[in-house]
């Protein structure tokens, strides 16, 4: 089963990366964390993603497309990261999130969503 495990954006991702001793500590810890996960034969792909501020949304209607630039709002729907992870199951994953360092320096929260697989659309 393959699951995208997200990490929710916070105000202070979006604020942007800034290298002070507790954010180089966090990326040291994650860093260890993927290397786990790595060995495990779990991780399939991962990354930070830039403050929203950096990005952009195209808004569809029909054959119009509109174009939004960032920031945008509702920090804790955002997504400040993400893996791709080859599991057995979801407990499985939520036994790996329980794992993971805290990926914020406050409060975070990791969502954690299975992939439609190409069985998921079978007919009988």
């Amino acid at each position: 089963m393959r699951v995208m495990v997200i990490v929710k954006a916070t105000e202070d991702s979006e604020r942007g990366f800034s290298p002070t001793a507790e954010t180089l500590a966090m990326m040291e810890a994650m860093g260890r964390f993927n290397e786990a996960l790595a060995s495990a034969g779990i991780l399939l792909a991962g990354d930070g993603l830039k403050p929203s501020s950096a990005g952009k949304r195209i808004a569809f209607d029909g054959a119009a497309r509109t174009v939004i630039d960032g920031p945008f709002a509702a920090t804790p729907e955002l997504v400040a990261g993400y893996w791709l992870w080859q599991v057995r199951d979801m407990d499985e994953a939520v036994a790996w999130v329980k794992r993971c360092p805290n990926p914020m320096p406050g409060p975070s929260e990791i969502e954690i969503r299975p992939l439609y697989e190409l069985s998921d659309f079978a007919f009988e």
